[in-house]
């Protein structure tokens, strides 16, 4: 069971700077490099750039994720996919914008990494004897980086997490410290705290609503936020967001008053400069760099972490296809997907060499992540109906919140030209995929055929006990759909009874049900006819492993131990010596029949399933069985019967008619 922490404790509150808050930490590194590129500095300008950060990221982040949307914990789990588990039984299109949300959040793992790391290592220009250093040999070097990040994930990162956290302290410490030291450059730069300015740059400043496409990269990390909810509990949370925002908000007035009192009335240059690396003593660039690196990396661990937890969920909520998970090391939540470590990093490399510039990049980031925080909006607010909250009060939240991400949406929008569609194009690619896979599972459901198993329990008691046919194996275990306890599929009786008989000693029927909550692990027995006909249930949380060859293996000695059933082989000779019989795990697997008439765009949807079928996990690994022990049934699956097949009979000659 997932461990929820409801008290802040020092412990918590370092795991917690170290885990979440790498993406939204790492913000001053470009965002107000985004506000002011190719525009003269102003105090209009500045002022009302900074209003807009703090009251984007009060609102947003303060209000929405910490105050509000952490409310929606799944026994302590955070995340879009667990918001959807709490929600997915009051509406059925709810898995759209859960879809939508989970995609815009992969694709947003694409382009941190790239857009931090780079943003870091361009801080190298601020040496003097490094000013001239080129594009390309930066790129060589977040190449680098990226490169052995993605490679270390399969050894896992449970003992260089543990300095996370500490880094984490100095880099938010190095913020605060920094921006401090030049508040005194300008001290009308605390009037930034006033919305007014905020309206004002958005009114009157020439395009100026299109810089909240800019001042929306200061939030891009809320949604991470939510979903490492799991790994420190709510209120380790709460507590040290009070410290991050107030490093930010700090940090970012210092490079406000710096620009104000260096460069008013002037162009910066932000291709070959960045204000953030303007706060440091020139003695300090280097250790400056070394830091922001090791944050920016933090920030893009949290990330590639975050993409195979919500991986791992989308597969138990059948949103994605299975794919092979290891478990590097014993830590909680510690996994890896090699395939979705494979698709970031190829992503990441081709963000890199796309957009080459980290200015580049601020122009492609945040279109993508808006969807994901409208989808949060949608579910959170069916969240707040399943609560019984205020009607009034859940269409103000609407409101007030579809207020400001649309807007958000729309300035976003001007990105698209710009690089924009790159994550959109990524993050459609993903959504497409969920969407399949589905819907997919929607249409082969109208052919499932389910039967009374009570119709054939007779019938299989005299295959079991007719000595003329072979027997097949002692314990026969099949896999089941069937939700109903009572209910078989019809393609298991016609697998026992009619495709080649299988005597069996014991017949098994499993089901797995995924339930909504993440951490619940337990089974039901149904003994149908005692030491003859038995089903299984097994209840799993959306974040338990389906390992059910364990799983099974345990259930049967508990039964062994109940003297609830004899597993021993009833062969004569080896009965007497108590020997156990064998176990056979029987998985069924459909193919597309050529026997279909279907619709256009349903015949397109069944043939990317079985593509992605075919380079996905097989069934009998996906349940975690020993394939050792399992056979793979193919039958075919008929979703749209031919009705009418034109052929007619035609005779050599008149003798064949009579």
């Amino acid at each position: 069971m997932g461990k929820h922490l409801n008290k802040a404790t020092l412990a918590g509150l370092v795991v917690a700077l170290g885990i979440i808050y790498g993406d939204i930490g790492t913000s001053p590194l470009y965002v107000l490099n985004a506000i002011i590129k190719d525009r003269e500095i102003t105090e209009n300008l500045i002022l009302g750039g900074l209003s807009c950060i703090i009251w984007t990221l009060t609102l947003q982040t303060t209000v929405k994720y910490v105050i509000l949307t952490l409310q929606a914990d799944n026994r302590g789990e955070g995340g879009i996919f667990s918001l959807y588990a709490l929600v997915r039984r009051q509406k059925k299109w709810l898995v759209i914008p859960a879809m939508i949300g989970g995609a815009a959040l992969l694709a947003d793992g694409m382009i941190t990494p790239p857009i931090t790391v780079t943003s870091a290592i361009e801080g190298l220009r601020q040496i003097p004897k490094l000013h001239d250093i080129t594009q390309a040999n930066v790129m060589y070097i977040v190449l680098g980086i990226i490169s052995v990040l993605f490679f270390v994930q399969q050894f896992g990162t449970a003992n260089i997490g543990k300095l996370f956290g500490p880094i984490m302290v100095v880099w938010f410490a190095m913020l605060g410290f920094l921006g401090s030291m030049h508040l005194s450059d300008d001290l009308g730069i605390f009037k930034a705290f006033s919305p007014h300015y905020a309206v004002e740059l958005l009114t009157t400043y020439p395009k100026g609503f299109w810089i909240l496409g800019a001042v929306f990269l200061c939030t891009t990390g809320a949604e991470a936020l939510y979903s490492d909810l799991g790994h420190c509990g709510k209120e380790n949370i709460r507590v040290s967001w009070i410290f991050v925002k107030s490093c930010l908000i700090l940090n970012y007035l210092g490079q406000g008053a710096w620009l104000l009192r260096n460069y008013d009335g002037k162009i910066f240059d932000t291709a070959n400069a960045n204000p953030f690396y303007g706060l440091m003593p020139q003695w300090f660039i280097l250790p400056g760099i070394v830091i922001a690196t090791a944050a920016a990396i933090i920030a893009s661990q949290a990330l590639i972490s975050g993409s195979f937890t919500l991986i791992s969920e989308a597969m138990r909520l059948n949103l994605w296809p299975r794919l092979k998970i290891n478990y590097p090391t014993e830590a909680k939540g510690q996994l890896y997907i090699p395939g979705i470590n494979l698709i970031l990093f190829l992503g990441c490399i081709g963000v890199v060499l796309y957009f080459k510039k980290s200015s580049n990049m601020e122009a492609a980031y945040g279109l993508a992540i808006t969807l994901c925080m409208i989808a949060t909006s949608i579910l959170f607010a069916n969240f707040l109906v399943s609560k019984r909250v205020n009607p009034l009060l859940i269409y103000l939240y609407l409101a007030v919140y579809f207020s400001i991400e649309f807007s958000f949406l729309f300035a976003n929008l001007e990105k698209f030209e710009h690089g924009g569609y790159v994550t959109l194009v990524m993050a459609g690619g993903l959504f497409t995929v969920m969407y399949v896979w589905f819907r997919s599972r929607k249409i082969k459901n109208r052919y499932v055929e389910f039967v009374r198993l009570e119709h054939y329990v007779p019938m299989i008691q005299e295959l079991s006990n007719d000595k003329s046919v072979p027997k097949h194996a002692t314990h026969l275990v099949y896999m089941t759909s069937a939700n109903n306890p009572k209910e078989i599929e019809h393609k298991i009786i016609y697998s026992i009874l009619n495709k080649k008989p299988k005597r069996a000693d014991i017949y098994w029927f499993v089901h797995v049900d995924t339930l909504d909550d993440p951490y619940t692990c337990e089974y039901v027995v149904d003994h149908i006819i005692p030491n003859d006909i038995i089903r299984v249930e097994f209840r799993l949380g959306f974040r338990m492993e389906p390992k059910i060859n364990l799983l099974f293996r345990k259930v049967v000695e508990e039964l062994v131990n109940n003297k609830e059933v004899n597993i021993y082989s009833r062969y004569e000779s080896l009965e007497r010596n108590n020997v156990v019989g064998d176990f056979q795990f029987i998985v069924m697997e459909k193919y597309l029949s050529q026997d279909n008439e279907l619709p256009l765009f349903e015949r397109m949807i069944m043939k990317v399933y079985f593509w992605l079928k075919d380079i996905s996990l097989s069934e009998e690994r996906g349940f975690g069985l020993d394939p050792s022990n399992v056979v793979v049934e193919k039958f075919p699956l008929i979703v749209a019967p031919v009705t009418s097949v034109r052929l007619r009979r035609v005779y050599h000659n008149e003798e064949d008619i009579l």
